[in-house]
């Protein structure tokens, strides 16, 4: 079977699942259709080594090794487009959910490893610098904006990476369901604009969970996953926002002198998300990606923590982009109310300096015709739904993602301050946080084994990368 027939074939299906979600319960209905579409973005990833027949290799080639996996759709056409219009092969490969440092560092110590990569934060920076390829002299780097080139990874002058997307992430909300709310005479506000702390959050929450069966919903929250596809938005997101508020106790970006001292505040609003949720605790711990996401797509709840990336599979299901908001992670912190959502600006591009001079320049070509080509811009900005820090994206060139527009408005109509993303030791950090979390959840461990995942193993963590790489991160001023 050709890729073109694969994805019709797939495509089809997820047609058929959208005709019969009319006859079935929304909920499990929009779960087929993700799940669907994950096995749409799996056969095409797997596919796609076959390349192109209409690819000149004597042009060089591009494997762009991916850890994005919510946009292998998109990515595939731009290869596809790409490969098309210049004759260059471009082979798309995406890492599987939480497999991302496992899988770049099996891949890149291959002879025929990727071309280009996604790096995701310092700890990946410092891990795999020895493949990292020069590129503040490249045609791409030059385009970024200066915003763009300040969160490069660099040493000295020398730029390694090239971020692509300024990303946000908080508390997303279905505003015609809490605006629904309101009007009830049991609500505890009068808008959704009422909720600007963690104690009216909270009970929003509580009261809409009491009346969940008046409201038609089946839960208030959606189900706080702790599979492997799922945790990160609770070891890393949300375990981020107390690291943010000691580091800011502290004065600094970065220290290695962290003791969880407002993990009790994460306590609180996980108990509740928990609680909240149309999930028993004890099965907390196999609730996937695609039913969270399924659960908000649907309206069969009305808030779900997660970042604007989201958008590319909440989009095209039953909730309208107008009814999309975004709150920030309230859960009790002091001087949250002065903040917005978190802002990171993680997701970079790489080139592997052992691939050969042809395969670097095809790979540097292709990100520029990515940034600079009115197909490239429009499959980022448009379809992927980033914001992307490259001077030749005009005012109607930024994204069609209502999420990156409702995290925006608390710095540009709100003046709120955005959270900084605090740089942390990788996965195995986050294994920490998230694999006591499950017993705690389902009661049989203690809250304890959770605060020492956090900070216990934090300076452990930073120590060896230390040793390995000879790096730490930064600590800058943090006002």
């Amino acid at each position: 079977m050709s890729l073109q027939e694969a994805r019709r074939s797939a495509y089809a299906a997820v047609e058929e699942n959208r005709n019969r979600s009319r006859k079935e319960h929304p909920m499990k209905s929009a779960q087929k259709i993700i799940a669907t579409t994950a096995v749409l973005a799996m056969s095409v990833t797997a596919l796609s080594a076959c390349g192109s027949s209409t690819a000149d290799s004597s042009k060089g080639k591009v494997y762009f090794l991916n850890t994005k996996p919510e946009i292998v759709d998109q990515l595939q056409e731009l290869a596809d487009a790409y490969t098309d219009e210049t004759g260059v092969s471009v082979d798309i490969q995406t890492a599987a959910s939480g497999t991302n440092n496992q899988t770049l560092t099996s891949e890149l110590s291959k002879s025929d490893g990727p071309t280009m990569f996604n790096l995701s934060g310092f700890d990946q920076y410092a891990k795999f610098k020895d493949y990292l390829e020069p590129v503040q002299d490249s045609d791409a780097y030059k385009l970024l904006t200066d915003e763009g080139k300040s969160y490069a990874f660099k040493d000295g002058d020398t730029a390694y990476t090239i971020p692509y997307a300024a990303e946000w992430y908080g508390i997303i909300y279905n505003k015609k369901i809490v605006n629904e709310y309101a009007k009830k005479s049991y609500a505890v506000i009068k808008s959704a604009d009422d909720i600007t702390s963690w104690d009216v959050l909270k009970k929003v929450m509580d009261s809409m969970q009491e009346h969940k069966d008046d409201l038609g919903l089946e839960g208030a929250v959606s189900t706080p996953g702790l599979d492997a596809s799922d945790n990160y938005r609770f070891s890393s997101h949300m375990a981020r926002i107390p690291l943010f508020y000691e580091l800011k106790d502290l004065g600094v970006t970065f220290s290695l002198d962290i003791t969880g001292k407002y993990m009790n505040h994460y306590k609180d609003l996980w108990d509740t998300m928990v609680k909240d949720s149309l999930t028993e605790p004890s099965l907390i711990g196999s609730g996937t990606y695609e039913d969270s996401t399924a659960e908000f797509s649907t309206g069969a709840v009305a808030f779900y923590p997660n970042g604007v990336w989201a958008y590319s599979q909440i989009k095209d299901n039953d909730v309208a982009d107008e009814d999309l908001g975004m709150l920030p992670y309230y859960m009790g912190n002091p001087g949250e109310e002065d903040y917005g959502p978190a802002a990171v600006y993680d997701a970079n591009w790489a080139i592997n300096k052992n691939a050969s001079a042809e395969d670097k320049k095809a790979s540097l070509d292709f990100i520029k015709w990515m940034v600079s080509s009115d197909t490239g811009k429009k499959a980022l900005a448009k379809e992927m739904g980033f914001a992307v820090p490259f001077t030749t994206f005009g005012e109607n060139d930024q994204p069609a993602n209502p999420l990156v527009s409702a995290a925006k408005e608390w710095s540009e109509s709100k003046g709120k301050k955005t959270v900084y993303t605090a740089n942390i030791p990788g996965q195995q950090w986050m294994d920490n946080i998230a694999n006591p979390l499950v017993e705690y959840t389902q009661g049989t461990g203690k809250w304890d084994a959770v605060v020492e995942g956090f900070a216990g193993s934090w300076k452990t963590l930073w120590d060896a990368y230390k040793d390995s790489t000879g790096m730490l991160p930064p600590a800058d001023p943090l006002s």
